[in-house]
């Protein structure tokens, strides 16, 4: 069965499971064409990443003669769907909080992932994330490119899906998944009850060959990691703070904030006020290994979000069997317990946030170990890649028979 998978921008370092996931339904039997509106000259840490590329067409890679000519040909040989979609892509560019010239953008790219798709044989397309990807993939439906699914994953979709058009996009869809039961439910608010059934659970999976490493005991030191982009909705100035508090108090703490992006600067700042450079470190852009070793080399995976769908890499941290502090937000708490498997604390609460910190601390490695294990058999449970992906192939199957 041949299928065709549209992302925004792929591969991408932050969005490993989404590769893991093709890989995971080329191993179920389907044949899977890589589509990609950019990405192409993008700095890549992984091996498998730069496979992927070599794999992927890109929809902007050769300029906008190349799309205007498909767009031309698409309006010679289909003047009435090109009509009904070019409707569309002016309605919603009219109620959105992107300009209408993007959306027209949005229907160039459908004229010129359609051929592609055509040629390749590709019986459905599966969209990841609620945004412009999944409004590309409605339009290619309305211009006569097969049906398609969408992976909406949040925070963004659910901060903005009256703008996104979400409910006009389920209800064109074959189906939608949600990676929780949260997400689920904040799709629900947007779509009649007719048309429920249509959104799916399928949680992002995790590639055993991550955490397939000898077991390692957790460290007694008092080292935490936090993975993720530095970007306002993680969190990262509010640990700054939970940090200044412990060392205040003379606790003896040591944070790695494992990631880059445009709040470094900001962060760099509140640490250098707090004088915390011993106590907290950035390494920039890591890969996989780098990532895995970071999680190894912690007592805990700290990731103080404000807003989340359901974060992988609290799955990655589980599966090699550490302990985690997080937020009581999006479909966190679907997979971290309070005293089982971590800590959840309420987002935006600097002292809350201080205490779980400080009892992470203060507890002996032999009980971080006992909830590393729980973590490691809850995550395994409901997030191993191919059972995951078996799920989407039942529902990719379905919609195209």
């Amino acid at each position: 069965m041949k299928i065709a998978y549209l992302v925004n921008q792929y591969p991408k370092i932050s969005h490993s499971f989404i590769r893991r996931e093709i890989l995971a339904l080329e191993r179920q039997g389907f044949s899977v064409q890589r589509l990609s509106i950019r990405g192409w000259a993008d700095e890549l840490r992984d091996e498998e990443d730069v496979r992927e590329r070599a794999l992927t067409r890109y929809v902007l890679k050769k300029g906008a003669i190349a799309i205007g000519m498909d767009v031309l040909r698409m309006v010679f040989k289909r003047p009435g769907r090109f009509l009904k979609a070019l409707a569309l892509a002016c309605k919603i560019g009219m109620r959105s909080d992107r300009p209408l010239p993007l959306h027209l953008i949005y229907l160039a790219e459908a004229c010129r992932i359609v051929p592609w798709m055509e040629t390749y044989g590709a019986c459905h397309l599966h969209a990841h994330f609620g945004t412009n990807s999944s409004e590309v993939a409605m339009l290619a439906n309305i211009l006569g490119g097969p049906s398609y699914s969408v992976t909406v994953h949040g925070p963004e979709e659910f901060d903005k899906p009256e703008f996104l058009w979400l409910g006009e996009k389920i209800r064109r869809s074959a189906f939608v998944v949600a990676v929780s039961s949260f997400g689920r439910s904040q799709l629900f608010r947007w779509v009649p009850y007719a048309d429920w059934p249509k959104v799916q659970v399928v949680h992002c999976g995790i590639d055993p060959a991550f955490h397939a490493v000898s077991t390692r005991l957790i460290p007694a030191t008092p080292r935490l990691v936090c993975v993720g982009r530095l970007c306002e909705q993680k969190g990262h100035m509010l640990l700054v703070s939970a940090v200044q508090m412990l060392v205040a108090k003379g606790i003896p703490v040591h944070v790695v904030l494992a990631g880059d992006g445009e709040l470094r600067g900001a962060i760099e700042t509140l640490i250098a006020q707090y004088k915390l450079q011993a106590n907290i470190s950035i390494t920039g852009w890591i890969n996989g290994d780098q990532v895995r070793e970071e999680i190894l080399s912690a007592r805990a995976l700290v990731l103080p979000s404000f807003a989340e769908g359901l974060p992988v890499v609290i799955m990655e941290a589980m599966a090699l069997r550490r302990p985690v502090l997080s937020t009581f937000i999006g479909g966190i708490p679907e997979l971290v317990r309070t005293g089982e498997t971590g800590w959840l604390f309420p987002a935006g609460d600097v002292i809350e946030l201080a205490k779980a910190l400080e009892s992470c601390l203060a507890a002996a490695p032999e009980q971080l170990q006992v909830m590393g294990e729980a973590g490691y058999q809850r995550v395994l449970a409901r997030h191993a890649v191919d059972t995951e992906a078996a799920k989407l192939a039942h529902l990719l199957r379905q919609s195209m028979a």
